[in-house]
């Protein structure tokens, strides 16, 4: 049987795992490596000087210059992981079997930025990977394969992480498989809804606490970026104060009270008046103080 031939578009630590499947499949070939532009990659980098191959890197992949490169491999599918430059058509359709990518969101919702954080904001009971067919829009190809996972309450941006490192490795492994026989079917994303949805890119300042909000919904922003993310933020006496983990209060009752207000502190831990109820941290940064877990530390 004739080797598939892949081109590797990629970055992070999604892609390092699904390359180490793909490495060690006899009957799979990576011809090259295409990294981020504007990012280095030193895991990459070293997996190329390994396994002898060609490790590329290019400011405009869509430029006459970049195609008339990547055509001398005669890849049979490119594989998109991660990589943050828009494909164009030509680019696209260079292979027998076009492009793919794979997505850490449950297309066609959840297209587009930081999509892990956002589905814990949105109080979401599971999130998606997809691995669709590339198109000149954002995240908007035909799809070949999702599948879901849930949401626990456990959950934060650090399980969910690893939880799609680990998916996208796997379900992205599974639809190269299937072009080892020819061309994969896939479905339009208009067949599951007529629209879906983009998230935006998280910018400097999101992090800033809203405490006029439920407790819910403040518990789910905090675990949404927590570390390894940039951490939820606020503001003590004019310090700011880094929260990365909360702890809802069961049958909390609902009353009104300045939103924002310490309440109480104990056991180095404090209670802060929200919208409806309170809520309780026990994970924070602040004046020189840390307490991670059950840990209080002084810097």
């Amino acid at each position: 049987m004739k080797k598939l031939n892949i081109g590797y578009f990629a970055d992070g630590p999604w892609s390092h795992k699904a390359f180490q499947k793909l490495i060690k499949d006899p009957e799979i070939v990576i011809s090259f490596i295409c990294v981020r532009f504007d990012t280095e990659d030193e895991i990459l980098k070293k997996y190329s000087k390994i396994y002898n191959i060609s490790y590329l890197k290019h400011e405009n992949i869509n430029s006459e210059q970049f195609i008339s490169k990547i055509k001398d491999y005669n890849c049979d599918l490119f594989v998109s992981m991660s990589f943050n430059q828009i494909f164009k058509n030509k680019v696209i359709n260079l292979p027998k079997y076009k492009t793919i990518n794979c997505h850490a969101g449950k297309l066609p919702y959840y297209r587009g930025r930081n999509v892990l954080n956002w589905v814990l904001i949105n109080d979401e009971k599971e999130f998606g990977i997809t691995v669709h067919y590339v198109d000149e829009g954002i995240d908007t190809g035909d799809i070949i394969l999702q599948k879901v996972y849930d949401i626990l309450d456990e959950d934060n941006y650090k399980t969910l992480l690893d939880k799609a490192h680990e998916g996208c490795a796997e379900i992205l492994y599974e639809v190269i498989l299937k072009f080892k026989k020819g061309p994969v079917k896939s479905f339009r994303q208009t067949e599951f809804h007529p629209t879906g949805f983009y998230c935006s890119q998280r910018k400097d300042g999101d992090e800033i606490i809203c405490w006029n909000q439920s407790s819910r919904k403040i518990f789910n922003f905090v675990r949404a970026i927590c570390n390894p993310g940039p951490i939820a933020r606020s503001f003590i006496k004019g310090k700011e104060i880094k929260i990365n983990k909360v702890e809802l209060i069961k049958n909390a009752p609902s009353y009104e009270c300045i939103v924002g207000a310490v309440l109480i502190k104990k056991n180095d831990s404090f209670l802060v008046k929200t919208k409806d109820s309170f809520i309780k941290i026990i994970e924070y940064d602040y004046d020189g103080i840390v307490r991670v877990g059950d840990r209080l530390e002084t810097k």
